[in-house]
């Protein structure tokens, strides 16, 4: 079974090719084209991004095809949210389009679920139940993932996402937009010790999380101590990001028990973060770099999990959502 998966929920149009067999999932082609064009407004312009999709959209998927030897897939997916809600219609509706002229069945598929289970597709890949950390631009949670479809949110940020947070640092220290591989870039001459950042602890469940705060305390060390070198900067608030985020999967591995940890998102390609989780000699599962940022080969992955445990095709009048909680 060959499945076809769009992802374009923000500004990458991504195309791949996911074929089941044997009970694996292998990827076949995994195109993703980024947006450029947005560093230099600081960050992602919706317009301009569903206007760069639709663009890119009709060349990616004959590519992706010719390259995986394929005229028609068996099945087609495509994000359906959450993400900027223009760039999303633009992938769902060549989907569903194209699997009604192919005459084939069409999933949905939830953006974080692809994030959350795209180790998966790595070998070796965690077992169920496993903790999954997705942490990306717009979202920040730790999961437990008991079964395909099964998931429980053990925290959340409360305000930013570490993505955010990055990005916002990153533009205080003057180095634009992508943040996060910026202020990583950075950080490597600097020293993580030097300035001490507070751990936030936002009100309400104990394990939630919160960057409003630590982007707040980095704005006022910049201003009051300007002679501080950005780099200790960088370094000290990635560090700061990185151990509170391990704090918290030790948490989870404390209320549940599974000492099985897999990330995903954006945020998950930072080495400063990967290296501060398999320090704790907890069980870690790091997905390729290439797998963390947005891409379709982690949408196609979810559609045919889901298709092999049963899900049925979605109706073609589904509609896209700019916001959509995991579950079930």
């Amino acid at each position: 079974m060959n499945v076809l998966a769009i992802e374009t929920s923000c500004d990458e149009t991504a195309v791949a090719v996911v074929r089941r067999e044997q009970g694996r999932n292998r990827v076949l082609v995994d195109i993703v084209h980024s947006q450029a064009m947005h560093a230099r407004f600081g960050g992602v312009v919706p317009e301009l991004a569903s206007r760069a999709h639709a663009e890119q959209m009709v060349p990616t998927v004959r590519a992706a095809l010719a390259e995986a030897g394929l005229e028609r897939p068996d099945v087609v997916a495509t994000t359906a949210g959450p993400g900027l809600i223009g760039a999303v219609l633009v992938g769902l509706s060549f989907g569903k389009s194209a699997a009604l002229g192919w005459g084939v069945p069409f999933y949905g598929v939830n953006h974080l679920e692809g994030h959350l289970l795209s180790a998966l597709l790595e070998d070796p890949a965690p077992a169920f139940p496993f903790l999954s950390l997705v942490v990306s631009g717009g979202h920040t949670t730790l999961y437990e993932a008991r079964a395909v479809g099964d998931y429980r949110a053990l925290c959340q940020t409360t305000d930013d996402a570490v993505g955010e947070a990055f990005d916002k640092v990153a533009r205080m220290l003057g180095l634009g937009y992508p943040g996060g591989p910026r202020v990583e870039a950075l950080a490597r001459a600097g020293n993580p010790k030097a300035v001490v950042f507070p751990h936030p602890r936002p009100a309400g469940r104990p394990m939630d999380l919160s960057f409003s705060g630590l982007k707040t305390a980095v704005r006022t060390w910049i201003e009051r101590h300007p002679e501080t070198p950005p780099e200790d900067v960088a370094a000290s608030f990635q560090d700061t990001v990185a151990r509170y985020l391990v704090d918290r999967v030790e948490q989870g591995v404390a209320l549940t028990g599974c000492r099985r940890i897999a990330i995903g998102g954006g945020a998950a390609a930072n080495t400063r973060l990967r290296e501060a989780l398999v320090a704790t000699g907890l069980d870690v599962y790091l997905p390729p770099k290439r797998r963390c940022t947005d891409n379709a080969a982690m949408i196609g992955n979810v559609a045919a999990l889901r298709l092999a445990a049963g899900a049925p095709p979605w109706t073609l009048d589904c509609t896209a959502r700019a916001r959509w909680e995991v579950g079930p």
